[in-house]
């Protein structure tokens, strides 16, 4: 992300509604997953209301290191490997977005290695037409590119945000102005002033 990238923040009621938007997409589809496979950590929590919705119980998760709050990584690193035995079951691998597609294409290269699924396919919430890898599901096309921030890593991205100011001191109002020059983003008072006073 560079330093005026536009960043589009998800509510909790936006997340479980694209949750909801892609689990009844799923529903419809002849395919029907034995298994979930969540690329951690973004992919934990759609794909729990996945299987919630569609009453799947067998849930796995593989952590794949890419970003770390707005900062990428050159490459994808696999950092925990896949515990179920998907031989011969329908899969599905779950991430919260298809940005770069690398993390998609190396949980596909290991989930391969581990076994031989019967059928595997994948889904997103959001799916960025600039990725190399296209999910088989997902819930939102984005066309134009943005930063998407998830309730889950709120702190997170705005610490990293924080961090790349040229204004080691700033304050709550200085940065305020400054995500919504530089990002078009609007958080709540409490929100900033819960990550100032995680700061100290």
């Amino acid at each position: 992300m560079t330093s005026s990238s536009r960043c589009e923040l998800i509510t909790w009621e936006r997340f479980y509604e694209l949750s909801r938007k892609l689990s009844l997409e799923l529903h419809k589809d002849a395919f029907q997953p034995e298994v979930i496979v969540a690329i951690s950590r973004g992919g934990c929590m759609p794909a729990r209301i996945v299987c919630d919705y569609l009453d799947i119980f067998d849930l796995d998760v593989i952590k794949i290191e890419h970003y770390h709050g707005v900062h990428k990584e050159k490459t994808a690193i696999l950092r925990y490997p896949l515990s179920a035995n998907i031989s011969g079951k329908s899969v599905l691998l779950i991430d919260d977005v298809s940005d770069t597609g690398d993390s998609f294409e190396l949980a596909i290269q290991h989930l391969l290695e581990k076994g031989k699924p019967a059928e595997l396919k994948t889904a997103a919430l959001h799916h960025k037409t600039v990725s190399s890898y296209i999910p088989d599901f997902y819930a939102e096309l984005v066309r134009e590119w943005r930063w998407i921030i998830y309730p889950w890593a709120v702190m997170e991205d705005l610490r990293s945000i924080l961090e790349k100011m040229d204004t080691p001191s700033a304050t709550i109002e200085d940065f305020a102005l400054y995500i919504k020059q530089q990002h078009q983003l609007e958080v709540s008072r409490q929100t900033l002033e819960d990550l100032f006073s995680l700061l100290i």
